[in-house]
């Protein structure tokens, strides 16, 4: 099989360095980018197989992401996979003490890299010979349903997936094809928070569970893996029993804060409530949602005066 190059950003740790030895062992040349030297040489020295290029790089920094892929060119001559693995957020923040400090360091590294580095692999893939190659982002259970007190966050994976889309149609005419892959709560440094609870759209805190790793890295081992006339767009990765989605709190949940909810509106509905007080948390999330029929006079082809 002819060499296959991939660039892995953010490759020192976590679900980017659980990438790169996935690819590596499979054979897979990979140049690992990230800030700190020592980790990226720490996650080379792990593999079994392959080839690894350890370029320290702030991928926020457009002359070092163009030295970056320069680089790559120069010592491998071509790049087939782009994986646009670095990120990152902030403590939890309600919307109304966020700053704007906040807004841009998580823009910065969630979004502008992200352009940065898919640009610059565009860029290299439709000029080089033969042409074409697989950019994969990185996004997040966030691209479809925020945590409370996430607004950068799940503002840039949002983003992510219209970056994604639009790679995908400019990249066609040039066989580059892009692809998101959606993760929730991976076994890494950053989402070590889980295992002390994490807040929940009712209010409470809750520990969530989390998965192995390795199981992402093989899924962006089989998305790298793929012909590139065939793309898997988007794919969600996830812990199986992590609460998701997370948009709306579900029927008939059985938290006490819920049921404390319910009880105060059936008291404030006075009268009315005596009609539903016996019914359960899911038979009445679900009749408040049913129309009401007319009455028989509204209805089409009836007169409003009795006959």
């Amino acid at each position: 099989m002819a060499d296959r190059v991939a660039v892995i950003t953010g490759s020192g740790t976590g679900i980017g360095r659980a990438s790169a030895l996935a690819l590596l062992n499979d054979g897979w040349s990979v140049a690992l980018a990230g800030r700190r030297k020592e980790m990226l040489e720490e996650t080379a020295g792990m593999k079994t197989a392959g080839k690894a290029l350890v370029l320290p790089t702030d991928v926020t920094d457009p002359d070092q992401v163009a030295a970056l892929f320069a680089t790559v060119k120069s010592e491998f001559g071509r790049v087939d996979m782009l994986f646009n693995n670095a990120g990152g957020g902030t403590p939890t923040t309600n919307f109304g003490d966020f700053t704007y400090e906040m807004w841009l360091r998580v823009v910065q590294v969630n979004l502008n890299a992200m352009f940065l580095c898919a640009h610059a692999a565009f860029r290299m893939m439709r000029d080089q010979s033969p042409r074409g190659g697989r950019i994969i982002n990185n996004g997040s259970i966030s691209a479809h349903a925020p945590r409370p007190g996430s607004v950068a966050y799940t503002s840039t994976k949002h983003a992510v997936t219209g970056l994604t889309k639009s790679i995908g149609l400019d990249g066609r005419e040039f066989d580059i094809c892009s692809c998101q892959i959606d993760i929730g709560n991976a076994l890494t440094p950053m989402t070590a928070r889980s295992t002390n609870g994490q807040l929940q759209p009712y209010g409470q805190m809750a520990i969530e569970p989390r998965m192995d790793v390795n199981h992402v890295g093989q899924q962006v081992l089989f998305m790298s893996n793929l012909p590139l006339e065939s793309n898997v767009q988007f794919v969600t990765i996830m812990a199986t029993k992590m609460p998701f989605p997370r948009a709306r709190l579900r029927c008939g949940a059985s938290s006490s804060w819920q049921r404390w909810r319910w009880r105060c509106r059936d008291r404030r509905a006075g009268p009315r409530a005596s009609s539903t007080a016996a019914m359960s948390g899911r038979a009445r999330c679900c009749a408040a949602r049913r129309p009401r029929a007319r009455p028989r006079a509204m209805r089409p082809g009836r007169s409003r005066t009795a006959t």
